[in-house]
């Protein structure tokens, strides 16, 4: 090939890339507005069902853990391709004496199969966890063991024990589940699987991992999960609750999950890869945030740019890559280990590239344009989160001074996209501190709650398990 038709095919990318790059951009100002957008529909989705596109879901959590419970406890956490159950004994003010875990993969045709084939694959790897409880877990006589169901897709809660699925999000779609009791499912299946076992708490993994951080923080106010999807629950105080959504709680507050991943708004940096792909994902129209800051997509948004790329600039070639047309064959955990390759010639980008799409021989030039192209996506999703959580502490009060004192807010982060994308959890930090300044940076702290889902469901069904005093 002539160096001519190289020079012009190189800035068909360059043009590709440049327009990529601006219609990503997140300026401070922009922020600000979805932040103040955020806040709004919050309110709205407090105000009326139905008045928001989030749905600000009350989550009957309103007796949160306090670190007296005692007792063992389990706890089931259903979040996406994995699930993992888990035992806890806790011993009081000596907090978790003993804890075991395992984790499960969900075979891919069971996300898409029926409720009773789901279910009965859980309850039986359940059993099988509950065979080998030792001797280090002590269930007080004539009492059933109890479970934290921690269950991460939108639910219209009915009861600290039970609720209705609204819709599937992460890639499942069992049709015959929507609109059903996910507790009462579980526990069928627990009985057809000889499990006697009470399910005590239904809980999201956001509100879990609020739970999770309480129990170890009096601080922790807010919880977000920064994983495959992504949710932020939030302690609201019950003066600010509407009538709709019944009688205040007692202790006078309530823990609200926000389903802030369908959060949308004008001022939200679009481009024409994200539009692709929520008109090609299983649901369309919702989810935005989400497919624009959460694992699942990142990575696929980078295969877009990428493929348009190598179709109209020969990226990689004469022909596109086969396997580039592939949907979600680029995943964000190898865009991660692209984004961090800090090697002299970006040695983790080619053998990315060679072992995932099959493309050889790239150039140093290709590799930098790879890297730089991760920062732009991985960058605005981490700032579109900070925006997030700003919309969070402005709905509670939490972003401003209130008579010359400053509440301290301890966010507590949970999710393999926060915990493992070391770029990206740098940038929402750092983003974080610019939108509410020096001062203010000082009272808000991140803390990385691993597991935080599964063990606050245990914990949560400790706080309202039926041999409680409370709830007698």
């Amino acid at each position: 090939m002539s160096s001519v038709m190289k020079s012009i095919r190189w800035c068909k990318v360059v043009e590709i890339y440049n327009e990529f790059e601006e219609k990503c951009a997140t300026s401070n100002d922009k922020l600000k507005h979805i932040a103040e957008a955020m806040t709004e529909e919050m309110h709205a989705g407090l105000a009326s069902e139905g008045g928001s596109k989030l749905k600000m879901l009350v989550s009957y959590v309103d007796n949160l853990p306090t670190g007296e419970e005692e007792g063992v406890y389990y706890a089931l956490d259903l979040g996406g391709t994995n699930f993992r159950v888990l035992r806890v004994q806790l011993a009081g003010k000596s907090g978790i004496e003993s804890q075991e875990f395992m984790e499960v993969s969900i075979p891919p045709q069971l996300m898409v199969g029926t409720s009773k084939a789901l279910f009965d694959y859980i309850a039986t790897q359940l059993a099988k966890f509950v065979a080998k409880e030792s001797d280090k877990f002590h269930l007080p006589p004539g009492r059933k063991r109890e479970l934290g169901f921690t269950f991460s897709f939108p639910v219209m809660q009915l009861s600290i024990a039970s609720g209705t699925l609204m819709r599937w999000t992460k890639g499942f779609s069992i049709d015959d589940m929507i609109g059903q009791d996910v507790v009462a499912e579980l526990t069928q299946a627990m009985k057809r699987k000889g499990i006697d076992m009470h399910v005590s708490a239904l809980v999201n993994d956001t509100v879990g991992t609020l739970a999770g951080g309480r129990y170890n923080n009096n601080d922790v106010a807010i919880a977000v999960i920064l994983g495959t999807g992504t949710n932020a629950a939030y302690v609201e105080r019950a003066k600010d609750i509407p009538k709709w959504h019944g009688a205040p709680p007692k202790s006078g507050e309530m823990v609200i999950n926000t389903e802030w991943g369908n959060f949308r708004s004008s001022h939200l940096p679009l481009t024409e890869y994200d539009n692709a792909l929520d008109s090609e994902s299983l649901n369309p129209g919702q989810q935005m945030y989400e497919k624009m800051i959460s694992g699942m997509y990142m990575g696929e948004i980078l295969r877009r740019v990428l493929c348009r790329m190598a179709d109209e600039a020969a990226l990689f070639g004469d022909t596109v890559p086969p396997k580039l047309k592939t949907p979600f064959v680029l995943r964000t955990p190898e865009m991660s280990a692209m984004h961090h390759d800090t090697s002299e010639d970006l040695r983790v980008v080619g053998k990315k590239l060679n072992d995932i799409l099959e493309i050889s021989n790239t150039s140093l030039e290709t590799r930098k344009l790879i890297v730089n192209l991760c920062n732009i996506i991985a960058t605005r999703g981490a700032r579109l989160a900070a925006a997030g959580i700003l919309g969070i502490l402005r709905k509670t009060g939490r972003h401003v001074a209130k008579n010359g004192e400053t509440a301290k807010t301890v966010i507590a982060m949970d999710g393999g996209l926060y915990e493992h994308y070391t770029e990206y959890r740098k940038c929402m930090e750092n983003t974080i501190h610019e939108l509410v300044g020096d001062e203010l940076s000082q009272h808000v702290k991140l803390v990385h709650s691993n597991d935080g889902s599964g063990i606050g469901a245990a914990l949560l069904a400790a706080s309202h398990s039926q041999y409680s005093k409370d709830r007698n």
